[in-house]
């Protein structure tokens, strides 16, 4: 049996996950990271550690998650994206730097409590969706890597969340009943201009609605307080519905029509991690998916020059948004995916 380091939020998934390698008969301790969180979080993982018996770690992370995962997406809003912090958290908080503590105290592996499955088959780990395809999280773990996966866990990867949920409240754990928060942990009001305004430490600056022939509409607070696609709360008047079909940072409109300007084929994407296979080297038909809740698309992937994704969908798609990831599929496995631009 293994040593794991199980992360513990104080919710019922990561208790679950716990309870579940214990009985295993692995030796595991709980960790907390301290990221931006409420202390009732970091409470409510100890105490599920001490009622399982486990050891305990707490782990400082907020500076590091205020430079690797705050200060990008404040810095991707400004370019004029729409960014997913939980990617970025996984990719370098829950992953990288929970693998670089385990190690330290001597761990073989860590356990989380995320929604997916890996195993290895010809001496290549790969990522696959959770049985239970309406919570799987496959999308937001595409970054892991070989040398992580290698040694990762996911307990729940073959249940259902009421079959969590249940096993939860049969081991006696008061959060099977806890709701999940919907909200970025370090944005919990949902206003992303209010936040950048605070973070920055700068207000945001107004420009003009423009519609597709440059003609103004009228004014907006701010771009980062826009996304491709959004209707709601635009404050304008106007003959038929309008969209944010465009954003632009450096001369300060948004750009505003008809919801056919959304649609698109194509997209490009960087900071490119593969893994079911090291590089694309040739037109690959897949599944591909532009947001998490997005039902997979038929799509030809590539790799071109620098080792940039270009993905050409069958059917046109509604909004194609920099800054989100593109996750590609084959079948149930995870081939990897990239940030949009």
């Amino acid at each position: 049996m293994a040593r794991i380091l199980v992360a513990m939020s104080g919710g019922v998934d990561s208790t679950a996950a716990a309870a579940l390698l214990l009985e295993q008969g692995h030796d595991c301790a709980g960790a907390h990271l301290s990221l931006s969180g409420t202390a009732r979080d970091a409470e409510d993982a100890r105490a599920a550690a001490q009622r399982l018996g486990m050891g305990f770690h707490v782990f400082d992370m907020r500076e590091r998650f205020e430079r690797e995962v705050i200060a990008r997406f404040a810095a991707s809003y400004l370019r004029g994206e729409t960014p997913n912090p939980c990617i970025e958290c996984n990719r370098y908080i829950k992953f990288a730097a929970l693998l670089e503590q385990a190690g330290r105290l001597g761990y073989d592996a860590i356990a989380t409590g995320h929604y997916a499955r890996s195993e290895c088959a010809q001496g290549r780990w790969g990522l696959k969706k959770a049985l239970d395809l309406t919570k799987d999280q496959s999308y937001v773990l595409y970054t892991l890597t070989q040398g992580q996966l290698a040694r990762v866990v996911f307990p729940l990867g073959r249940m259902t969340k009421a079959q969590v949920r249940d096993y939860a409240r049969g081991v006696g754990f008061l959060n099977a009943e806890r709701q999940e928060s919907q909200d970025i942990c370090f944005v919990p009001e949902g206003d992303y201009g209010a936040f950048l305004e605070r973070y920055t430490g700068r207000p945001l600056r107004p420009g003009d609605f423009v519609d597709p022939a440059g003609r103004v509409l009228g004014r907006h607070r701010g771009t980062p307080c826009y996304t491709l696609g959004q209707r709601k709360g635009l404050g304008l008047a106007l003959p038929r519905p309008g969209y944010v079909c465009g954003i632009d940072p450096v001369g300060g409109t948004v750009t505003v029509g008809e919801e056919a300007l959304l649609f698109g084929r194509t997209l490009h994407a960087r900071e490119v991690n593969l893994i079911a296979c090291d590089t694309i080297d040739a037109p690959l038909r897949c599944k591909a998916k532009i947001r998490y809740r997005q039902a997979e698309q038929w799509a030809i992937a590539e790799q071109i020059d620098g080792g940039i994704l270009r993905v050409t969908f069958d059917e046109p798609q509604r909004a194609i948004t920099p800054g989100q990831a593109v996750v590609l599929y084959d079948g149930e496995c995870v081939i990897g995916g990239g940030t949009i631009f």
